[in-house]
Parts: C-alpha cells; sequence; structure tokens
C-alpha cells in the first residue's frame, strides 16, 4: 500500500472548510477537475452516500466514484473512492489551528494499492505515488484557495 498525507492551513474557520468539502454545488466551484455531479445526493452527507462525479484527469473525462464511509462533522471525512481504475481511500481531517482558531489545519491522507492496472500494463509504486501526491496537492490548493478567496472583507478601523 502507498499512503499519501500533506496538510496545509486555511485562513479560515472549520465550518467554512467544512461546507466547501461537504457542498456539491461549492466543489464543482472549487475543483476544477470536479466538471459534474452525475446524480443528486441527500443531504447533509452520511456514511453511505455516493458521490459520482464527471471528472477530468488531464484532460480525459473519467468518473469519481466517492462513497462515504465514516464522518464527523467539521473533523472528519472518510470516504473510499474510485477513479478510473484507481482506487483509493481517503480521510480528510479538519481542526483549528492551535495559534489562531479562525484558521484551519486541513490534511488529506490518500491510501492506495502499490500497482494499477491501465490498457496494456501497469502503473508501478512510483507512478502510483506520484499521481496520489498530485491528487493530494491539487485539491489541498484548491480548497485553500477557494476558501481564502470566500471571505468578506475585513472592516476598515
Amino acid at each position: 500500500m502507498i499512503t499519501t498525507a500533506l496538510s496545509t492551513l486555511v485562513g479560515t474557520p472549520r465550518n467554512r472548510v467544512w461546507r466547501a468539502l461537504t457542498d456539491p454545488a461549492e466543489i464543482v466551484r472549487w475543483d476544477e477537475r470536479a466538471v459534474q455531479l452525475l446524480e443528486p445526493v441527500a443531504k447533509p452527507l452520511a456514511p453511505g452516500c455516493v458521490l459520482r462525479w464527471r471528472y477530468l484527469v488531464g484532460g480525459v473525462p473519467l468518473e469519481l466514484r466517492e462513497e462515504i464511509r465514516d464522518l464527523v462533522p467539521e473533523e472528519r471525512l472518510h470516504s473510499v473512492a474510485q477513479l478510473g481504475l484507481f482506487r483509493f481511500e481517503q480521510t480528510v481531517t479538519l481542526a483549528d489551528d492551535a495559534a489562531d482558531p479562525a484558521r484551519t489545519r486541513l490534511g488529506l491522507r490518500l491510501t492506495a494499492e502499490n500497482a494499477v492496472p491501465v490498457v496494456g500494463g501497469l502503473l508501478d509504486r512510483f507512478s502510483v505515488r506520484r499521481q496520489a501526491a498530485d491528487f493530494v496537492d491539487f485539491r489541498l490548493r484548491a480548497l485553500q484557495k477557494w476558501c481564502e478567496a470566500r471571505q468578506p472583507a475585513t472592516p476598515a478601523a
């Protein structure tokens, strides 16, 4: 198994990050790869919910299927996902920043098999690790940018 885990500090409170992470209407706005939700999902999200997306990878449209396995609102979201032939588990964690509770420590951990079958061969563990790291990095940066850009201006003193 290959595990990739990264985190970032988001300059907004946890409830804002959680909403951006779990509201499909927001996800299609911050994740440019998530082109379209293929079928409606019940709100709020709960274990057992399945989200199916038309998702672009390198300009190629694939289906991203995410099944929520466990969630603790504003703390943790664990899902099992499949993107084309790439199957993985992902866990998103949110915590208040120790120095400033108006900021959120956002983490994403992705676990995948060492090799992924593709037409005519396999992606080896190095390719899988690179794909996983790119996926995690992209999602964290996009979510961070979206949440921070949506904050109201600070009132003038």
